[in-house]
């Protein structure tokens, strides 16, 4: 536990917010798990742009469908969506290069 989070979880610990210190304490060395991979994937390791552009686009096309008959029908807007991208210049970019693992 390096010292900021020491410190935070100490301040916790005094304003009686022991589970609020224990998870500070707990979850620092998962919060800090992107910095094991090279520098230049940190950006689009820690934000989650992609995943929210996707679900506002079929949040927006669900409430265009108004309500579904049934879950399977629901499931098949989705899954089509998700095709599309996966197959539209979209979703052929290359996210991460993987190539910077190696060294």
């Amino acid at each position: 536990m390096g010292k900021a989070d020491s410190i935070v979880s100490s301040t916790l610990d005094k304003m009686k917010l022991k589970e609020a210190a224990w998870c500070v304490r707990d979850g620092v060395g998962e919060t800090l798990t992107y910095t094991r991979f090279p520098m230049e994937h940190w950006r689009r390791i820690c934000t989650s742009n992609a995943i929210e552009r996707l679900n506002r686009e079929i949040r927006r096309r669900a409430c265009v469908v108004g309500a579904f008959p049934d879950g399977r029908s629901a499931l098949m807007l989705v899954t089509a969506r998700l095709k599309y991208v996966a197959d539209s210049e979209w979703g052929s970019r290359r996210y991460l290069d993987v190539s910077l693992l190696d060294e």
